[in-house]
């Protein structure tokens, strides 16, 4: 057996089938997406024209100095291109700010990179609720598995249309949708400090930690895992601890049972 998710045609009217319900559900005006230049965000922004048209899609693009000028362009002519509306903002000011208020040093990326994660979130949700919009959420069943988003930041949407596909069938896409070829070729990166790569930071290529993921997925064992792959136990062993560790990340906050029906436990919505 071949472990490599693989992408079916099927899934695009499937996921533009799950807009169109839930948006129309909502009886909401339109959608806002954070809009990066990137690979996900672009392939979330076609599927989304798709399902409702590009009159209700709003792309924001919240830059900052980290934000290069190719991804600012490719944004910008992709959002052309689909014929949505498209908004820069400049959130440096309000990093820096919080950076100041709670002096958090330079050194302390992480803790500046979710502060930026958090800005654009409060960012979409502000813009939400004054147009009478949802927030569209671009994570998918890679960055979810393993934790790696910001916790009520890049994490949090009112729905994530591609939270079941992993990051290489999202580049499949990508390639079946059209998406250009130079956001295509990309190195994945959040852009949350200079040099930072989503590959760098996980310690394995994507093409390998979705295979890897694949085979948790269907129950297998770390040594099953290994011997389909080629990769170390070791590693296969890092991506199944990253997993563990980041179930907080995939769940509400708990709560402790006492009534009759819990919410998050046995009280079904």
């Amino acid at each position: 057996m071949n472990l490599r998710p693989k992408f079916k045609k099927d899934y695009v009217s499937a996921i533009v089938s799950f807009i169109a319900h839930h948006f129309k559900e909502s009886d909401k005006r339109g959608l806002v997406l954070g809009i990066s230049g990137g690979l996900d965000s672009s392939v979330i922004a076609k599927l989304c024209v798709e399902a409702i048209g590009p009159s209700k899609l709003l792309g924001l693009m919240m830059r900052d100095d980290v934000t290069t000028p190719q991804d600012i362009q490719d944004a910008k002519e992709w959002a052309k291109t689909l014929k949505i509306s498209f908004r820069e903002i400049d959130i440096s000011d309000l990093v820096k700010s919080f950076q100041n208020k709670f002096k958090i040093k330079a050194i302390q990326r992480i803790a500046i990179g979710n502060v930026k994660a958090r800005c654009r979130m409060i960012i979409l949700y502000n813009t939400a609720a004054l147009e009478n919009r949802l927030v569209i959420g671009t994570s998918n069943k890679s960055e979810l598995l393993t934790g790696y988003f910001t916790k009520f930041g890049d994490g949090a949407a009112d729905f994530m249309p591609l939270g079941d596909l992993y990051k290489t069938q999202v580049k499949e896409m990508g390639k079946y949708l059209g998406v250009p070829p130079r956001i295509l070729r990309k190195v994945p990166t959040a852009n949350l400090w200079k040099g930072q790569t989503d590959e760098k930071e996980l310690g394995i290529s994507y093409t390998d930690l979705d295979r890897v993921l694949l085979g948790f997925e269907l129950q297998l064992d770390t040594k099953e895992i290994a011997q389909r792959t080629g990769l170390d136990v070791r590693k296969i062993k890092k991506v199944e601890e990253r997993i563990v560790a980041n179930i907080h990340k995939r769940k509400m906050p708990l709560i402790p049972k006492l009534g009759i029906r819990t919410l998050g436990l046995d009280w079904r919505e």
